[in-house]
């Protein structure tokens, strides 16, 4: 199968150079490298100071902040790609080893079971980078665990929303059946991802949590960075009630906190316990104004979101 690697790209710099470098000594070699950026000045700031080793197999798309869609940038970079395969990454994703888009590759072509025709769509593992903290590492173990999966509709007893879960981190596209479908949709704030995995389930394909595709991806947000994320992902939620409608997310939250304090616990880590409750805090009340931003002021709403230009247009 041949491959194309997706990438939105903002203000590059030595990781996203890490990242070419690694995606092309990768054992499934890349077709073509589609990168979509915003904002040229960057773009050409970066290559003039930084003169990268750019692939000859590159294009570059140059969009403005206010073009900028994460499903709709994304979809437009697709649509250049004539393979078989389109792997969405972000430019601050590093591969673990070499394999990961074999692997990629390999969980796509697996034989999805009864109930599904086809896998549709697999996404990587993300591991924690070296400078994670400790509760936002335990996270990353806690979304990504491993062992690899294999989801269909049929799941949503056992799963709840965690069935649609998928990550353009790090994901793979069949691209017959990501035309098929329509593929992302065009207009979103956040969850572009989970969407199209709820679509292609719901038609019958599966999805694939594949363990052993590897790539290195964390964040260490301030709780205030915290409570904007999740205002952000409340949106897109309450935005599509056809995907979330009767699909509770704050079992899953609390569950998590549980968890991760028990950790600590164990880890000899009990004094961060005051700062979970403080982050846990702090995303639960994103999470909550995001569901109801309706009824909030405009100019309350865009300070409270990660994504501000998309209140703009």
């Amino acid at each position: 199968m041949k491959v194309d690697v997706v990438i939105p790209v903002y203000r590059p710099g030595k990781t996203f150079a890490e990242l070419l470098k690694r995606l092309s000594a990768q054992t499934q070699p890349v077709g073509r490298y589609i990168i979509m950026n915003t904002e040229k000045e960057y773009w050409d700031r970066w290559v003039a100071e930084s003169s990268p080793d750019l692939p000859e197999n590159m294009t570059v798309t140059h969009v403005t902040r206010e073009e900028f869609d994460h499903g709709a940038t994304r979809h437009a970079g697709i649509l250049k790609s004539q393979a078989d395969v389109c792997v969405c990454m972000t430019h601050d994703a590093l591969p673990a080893d070499r394999f990961l888009l074999a692997e990629l590759v390999q969980a796509l072509e697996q034989d999805p079971g009864e109930g599904a025709s086809r896998i549709a769509v697999a996404y990587a593992r993300q591991l924690a980078r070296p400078d994670c903290g400790a509760i936002e590492r335990f996270t990353r173990n806690f979304n990504y665990p491993e062992q690899s999966r294999v989801k269909t509709e049929a799941d949503v007893p056992e799963l709840g929303i965690k069935t649609y879960f998928c990550s353009n981190v790090c994901a793979a596209y069949r691209r017959d059946v990501y035309l098929e479908l329509g593929g992302f949709i065009r207009r979103t704030i956040f969850n572009e991802d989970m969407i199209f995995t709820a679509k292609a389930l719901r038609h019958g394909y599966a999805a694939a949590y594949a363990a052993k595709a590897r790539v290195i991806h964390s964040h260490n947000y301030s709780a205030a960075e915290q409570l904007r994320r999740n205002f952000d992902l409340a949106v897109s939620q309450a935005d599509h009630p056809e995907v979330f409608s009767g699909l509770r997310s704050e079992g899953e939250g609390i569950r998590l906190v549980r968890m991760t304090a028990e950790h600590l616990v164990r880890e000899k880590k009990a004094y961060l316990i005051p700062k979970l409750v403080w982050q846990s805090g702090f995303k639960y009340m994103g999470y909550l104004l995001g569901k109801r931003y309706r009824s909030l002021p405009g100019p309350l709403v865009r300070r409270l979101s990660m994504n501000k230009n998309y209140w703009e247009t």
